[in-house]
């Protein structure tokens, strides 16, 4: 391998990478630095996120901007604001020793008039989310017609978030003699349309993932618990390990900000991060979390990206994400700049399958361990409660009488029992759910699904056919195992729509919640979505009578 002054790179670059503590590239930056450094040519990286894909095509593109000129000369679309901020974030720390390279992240969610204010000097690299970008060329804020390069990151995302007409829409606003440089860790079918459509014999490379394995120093757990049970054993663990700090990863919206409120409720120092929440309430939230006042983030995988932070000590998977991908990026975000970091898994019996399946395809090992029991968290949370009680500083005086009535009441008892008391009152208070051991809990529901499937299949056996079921709602189940009402529109990407799109569809005409939809899985001329099972007759009853342009009749059913 070589270091990074082996790669032809200025000295100015060499000495911020040098500040930050850089030798070594990863695979990818080694094989793409000195292609996009010396090569005119445009560029395909597929790597998977967490191997250095913002250097290795940062890095080349800063040595070939020309701060002396003012027009836009490079232009990054990334598919969230998060990763849009930490793109740029990256880049100035990069561009450190330059000189005057303006780098510049718009994104939606932020006031689009101070975008717009900041456009009207020189930036010479704009990093943009697809939609807030065309609204910026719409109100000729942005001009592209002298782009010489376009960076299309984690493109196989912004694909999967219905950005592919917008995508098309951008790049009609920019010069064909550009370079375009994509990055992704997959190349499925739409990405090689793409590529086919927009791009001129590129260079491919591939990182070996094998090569760079991004959970090095990351201990894989998994706990076994009912899905009820998962709250109480969450907060045994954070009490467990007091100096933890970390990620717990939700999937949806709603369960992200409905576990944070619970927690939160219990006096947690936990905040969610999601979809639902502006600009400044996620620039509050990071701020605290970064300054230590939070101790905890949960959030969805979407929500997510973007968060650099590295000093996390776990990471928790509330709900194990659909895709392998997935986990690797949840996982990576602990165990970095050299450190050691857990991740554990929350699963049910039924989704012992997926935790093999990861084994093989991570090539990882994961260890099965205890929910803490209630003796030890009874212990741990009297102690916090007891030192709490001797900290405490007593800010005013206390109301007339107050202390002397108590003193009264107390009189006869000894400090011995005065104290047996307070404590024996707080014990009642912990709510521990009466749950006791969890672990043994869910062991009794395996068993007792076990026991319950082997009889339903003697039972079908003698009656000579298969249990369908039956009832007034059909509902189905998601990868995770978990039930959701799964439902038919048909509307896709071919009446330009994104997912955001969809969703607010969804939520005008259904009298919804954006954090009462699940999944979306959109498709060219159809798609499907998950809702909250308390809103599904909402679904069922208001998307009655609508005809869309063209004439054509919208129809939304139960996906059965």
């Amino acid at each position: 391998m070589h270091n990074f002054q082996q790669l032809g790179l200025s000295d100015e670059v060499l000495k911020a990478l040098a500040d930050l503590g850089f030798s070594r590239p990863t695979e990818i930056q080694e094989q793409t630095i000195p292609t996009l450094l010396f090569e005119n040519s445009d560029f395909i990286g597929l790597a998977n996120t967490g191997t250095g894909k913002t250097a290795a095509f940062g890095i080349p593109l800063l040595e070939q901007i020309d701060g002396n000129e003012s027009f836009t000369q490079a232009l990054v679309l990334a598919p969230t604001r998060e990763l849009g901020q930490q793109i740029a974030e990256q880049l100035n720390l990069f561009a450190k020793y330059l000189g005057k390279i303006n780098i510049l992240p718009v994104y939606g969610g932020a006031a689009i008039f101070n975008q717009i204010k900041a456009l009207r000097q020189p930036q010479q690299i704009i990093i943009a989310t697809p939609g807030r970008l065309i609204d910026l060329i719409e109100r000729k804020a942005v001009h592209l017609d002298k782009l010489r390069f376009l960076v299309l990151d984690e493109a196989d995302e912004m694909l999967n978030m219905g950005f592919k007409e917008d995508i098309d829409k951008i790049l009609s606003f920019t010069p064909s003699e550009k370079q375009t440089w994509l990055f992704s860790a997959t190349m499925p079918h739409e990405i090689r349309k793409i590529v086919n459509k927009y791009m001129t014999n590129p260079v491919e490379v591939k990182a070996d993932d094998d090569a760079n394995p991004v959970n090095v120093n990351i201990e894989h757990q998994y706990v076994v618990v009912k899905q009820s049970d998962k709250p109480e054993a969450l907060t045994r663990f954070l009490d467990f390990h007091q100096d933890m700090r970390g990620l717990i990863f939700c999937r949806t919206r709603r369960d992200t900000q409905n576990l944070s409120d619970v927690l939160q409720r219990k006096n947690y120092k936990v905040d969610a991060l999601h979809g639902d929440l502006s600009q400044a309430q996620r620039d509050r939230v990071m701020k605290r979390f970064k300054t230590h006042d939070l101790q905890i983030l949960i959030a969805t995988d979407v929500a997510a990206r973007g968060i650099d932070v590295d000093d996390l000590t776990h990471v928790f998977h509330y709900t194990l994400p659909d895709d392998a991908a997935y986990y690797t990026h949840r996982s990576g975000r602990t165990a970095r700049a050299g450190k050691t970091g857990i991740s554990v898994a929350f699963v049910h019996t039924r989704e012992k399958a997926k935790i093999e399946k990861l084994q093989k395809k991570l090539n990882i090992t994961f260890k099965k361990v205890k929910i803490p029991d209630s003796g030890q968290i009874a212990d741990i949370r009297l102690e916090n409660w007891c030192r709490q009680i001797s900290d405490r500083k007593i800010a005013k005086a206390l109301p007339s009488g107050v202390q002397s009535k108590a003193e009264q009441i107390f009189e006869n008892l000894t400090k011995e029992e005065l104290i047996a008391k307070l404590l024996s009152h707080e014990l009642d208070k912990l709510q521990l759910d009466n749950s006791g051991d969890l672990n043994r809990a869910s062991a009794k529901k395996e068993k007792r699904k076990e026991s319950r499937g082997e009889k339903r299949k003697f039972e079908n056996r003698k009656a000579g056919t298969k249990k369908s079921r039956s009832g007034s709602e059909e509902t189905t189940q998601n990868k995770n195992g978990e039930w959701h009402p799964r439902f038919f529109i048909n509307l896709g990407t071919r009446d330009r729509m994104n997912k955001h799109d969809l969703m607010d569809f969804i939520c005008l005409h259904a009298k919804v919640k954006p954090s009462d939809i699940g999944h979306v899985d959109l498709q060219g001329s159809y798609s499907f979505f998950e809702v909250d099972a308390r809103v599904s007759r909402k679904i069922s009853s208001n998307f009655k009578n609508i005809v869309l342009k063209g004439g054509r009749e919208l129809r939304v059913n139960r996906d059965n």
